[in-house]
């Protein structure tokens, strides 16, 4: 039950910070919801480096900026489909 509350935590802070680099004008459980599926596409992402750990459940700064890449991930490519 604790590593879904930080799962949440930490989807939220990396939903935050892609937001805010990307320029993303989502509210907060939007945010919330592209944090937590950015946090998998992150960790995959990470997976694809040769020589990368993947990333374990918990809260730190590598944790939400592995999230926050999948998160501005997720809205790059939402945005290139908009377009096409």
């Amino acid at each position: 039950m604790i590593n879904f509350i930080i799962w949440i935590v930490v989807g939220a802070i990396a939903g935050w910070l892609a937001g805010a680099v990307m320029g993303s004008k989502h509210g907060l459980i939007t945010n919330i919801i592209l944090g937590i599926v950015g946090s998998f596409v992150g960790g995959f992402v990470l997976t694809l480096v040769p020589g990368t750990q993947p990333v374990e459940a918990g809260f730190s700064i590598g944790h939400i900026l592995t999230a926050a890449l999948g998160a501005i991930i997720i809205i790059a490519i939402a945005r290139f489909i908009k377009r096409a």
